[in-house]
């Protein structure tokens, strides 16, 4: 990346914030090129997805489906920067299936290679 490149903003998307977003943030934080921040949908979440937040963001990664829907409802105009990783919330942080798994599906998108 030369000076003159801005990073490219990712924002992962899942539920509370604590498992899977978290995990891939960690996963694609030390990754020359993006910014990465994560949010959950529920009001409780660690970090609470915001329309600044989607804003924010070049591409945002949502786990389900209905994670996408909950963004798409608070920014209609986002739609088309969301994409639905379809990892269900079966998976403690950082555990090594989750990690393959999130780096399997980003990668196909960003064409980070690990």
């Amino acid at each position: 990346m030369t000076g003159q490149e801005k990073p490219k903003r990712i924002l992962f998307v899942c539920t509370a914030n604590v498992d899977r977003s978290p995990t891939a943030e960690a996963i694609l934080r030390g990754v020359r090129g993006f910014e990465v921040k994560s949010a959950g949908i529920w009001p409780n979440a660690r970090r609470r997805i915001t329309r600044d937040l989607i804003d924010w963001a070049d591409l945002i990664f949502a786990m389900e489906e209905y994670h996408r829907d909950v963004i798409v409802a608070l920014k209609p105009e986002a739609v088309d920067k969301v994409i639905v990783l379809n990892i269900p919330d079966i998976y403690p942080r950082n555990d090594p299936r989750l990690v393959k798994l999130l780096k399997d599906k980003i990668s196909e998108h960003l064409g980070v290679l690990w």
